[in-house]
């Protein structure tokens, strides 16, 4: 089932079990899925989860910002609300790997590129994106690139 047809069914659910701040939460992440169908329409593309994947995964750092900012502000009510969106946000993307796995993979990309420096880094991250596409964090995998080849 792709992630367009999983959140739409989950909506429809929410909706007829009166979860108000779940309706609210997944209808923010369909409005998004449209925009992002709407910019490939215009590119003459078609949208997959492959480009759903990194909008949620934008989503949640957006959200992660927001919460920090409303602790910050004394809003903890605020913050509250975003960390419940990130949890639904989170519950529609593939499963992180593990800092071993993560790791490992890195070693991998490293080896098959043949990168030594920092100048090299876009090589391995190209690797990693080739290999992994959607399912790896790149933000995460950017760190362990830098603390390899550094």
């Amino acid at each position: 089932m792709s992630l367009r047809t999983q959140i739409s069914d989950d909506l429809k659910t929410a909706m007829k079990a009166k979860e108000a701040d779940r309706v609210a939460q997944l209808r923010g992440i369909t409005a998004k899925i449209k925009d992002l169908d709407v910019a490939a329409r215009v590119k003459g593309g078609d949208v997959d989860d492959g480009d759903i994947v990194p909008m949620l995964r934008s989503m949640i750092k957006s959200r992660t910002e927001s919460a920090a900012m409303y602790r910050d502000g004394g809003r903890p009510e605020l913050a509250e609300k975003e960390e419940a969106e990130i949890a639904t946000i989170k519950s529609y993307l593939p499963p992180e790997m593990d800092d071993a796995a993560l790791a490992a993979a890195v070693d991998e990309a490293i080896a098959q590129s043949g990168a030594a420096s920092m100048k090299e880094m876009g090589k391995v991250m190209a690797a990693l994106k080739a290999r992994f596409g959607a399912d790896l964090d790149m933000g995460r995998a950017n760190g362990v690139v830098k603390a390899k080849l550094s």
